[in-house]
């Protein structure tokens, strides 16, 4: 498998999808809807609606059925960039080599951009029973699941605990507790989603779910010694923002090696954990190596 071409076309189709399910960036009142796609189609690889498309696959489901929900969790990431981004959070100037929304569009409309996208995320969710192609009762489960993922128990709390962490010293068990909620939850909900919608076994969603935690865990250590080590030109957006926010991170915790080793460690117990899954999921296999080896 040639995996970045892979990814690509299915981004292209996920950011064809989202364009579908987006309004018109002229429907009024138009400043709204040109902010919400301005950030959406910014860039970025969709590791996370691939994710879903390949729990799906993984377990001999249908990607066209859960392309939805792939797309509602798009949105919801880019709502979170988008307020990762402002003043009061993290101050970034840049996301995927563009300025960011609050540069280009004022801080009042970047929230709420962020706030419609999280909107329509649960929107296009609930309209899943409504092809046909998705049992309810799955769907209802998955729109509980992406909701903890996002909320106090997930992406928020992380959040919390990021801010309350910056300029201290934490331990290994905080910044665990940062990770696995600010960036791991979201993956893990990803594989599931795809999963649970498809029918998926019990066993398969066990192993899918340790696979999807160890993944996210290798993205966000090598994510962070990125942010050292990385070319601005690739990442798209500024090296050294962890240490001038002085953010809790792997490298600044372990050091860059030690690290690097843990990220490798992770991706093979996310390979391990595919081990009893055929074929189907060698999409999500590829995808530990490129992660583990990014450069942006």
């Amino acid at each position: 498998m040639d995996f970045k071409a892979e990814l690509a076309k299915r981004a292209q189709k996920i950011d064809q999808a989202m364009d579908k399910y987006l309004p018109p960036a002229d429907s009024y009142p138009p400043v709204i809807h040109e902010a919400m796609r301005y950030s959406v189609f910014a860039g970025g690889k969709r590791l996370r609606p691939a994710l879903v498309l390949a729990g799906a696959e993984a377990v001999g489901g249908d990607v066209e059925a859960v392309m939805p929900a792939a797309c509602a969790i798009e949105l919801l990431h880019t709502y979170s960039l988008i307020h990762d981004d402002l003043p009061a959070m993290d101050n970034d100037d840049l996301r995927r080599g563009k300025p960011t929304s609050h540069k280009v569009f004022g801080e009042a409309m970047a929230i709420l951009a962020g706030d419609a996208l999280l909107t329509a995320s649960f929107s296009l969710l609930a309209r899943l029973p409504g092809s046909g192609l998705v049992k309810p009762d799955l769907a209802v489960k998955v729109i509980e699941e992406i909701a903890e993922a996002a909320g106090t128990m997930g992406l928020i709390g992380g959040q919390v605990v990021d801010l309350l962490s910056t300029e201290k010293e934490i331990d290994e068990h905080t910044l665990e507790y940062i990770h696995t909620r600010k960036t791991g939850a979201l993956y893990r909900a990803s594989v599931r989603a795809g999963a649970i919608l498809s029918g998926a076994t019990a066993e398969q969603i066990d192993l899918l779910t340790i696979y999807a935690e160890n993944l996210g865990l290798a993205f966000q250590i090598i994510d962070d010694i990125l942010d050292i080590e990385g070319d601005e030109r690739k990442l798209g957006k500024p090296v050294g923002s962890d240490i001038r926010n002085q953010k809790a991170t792997y490298p600044a915790l372990y050091g860059v090696e030690k690290a690097r080793e843990k990220a490798r460690r992770a991706g093979d117990r996310a390979l391990k954990a595919l081990a009893p899954l055929g074929g189907e999921a060698e999409f999500l296999r590829e995808l530990v190596r490129f992660i583990v080896t990014r450069e942006h």
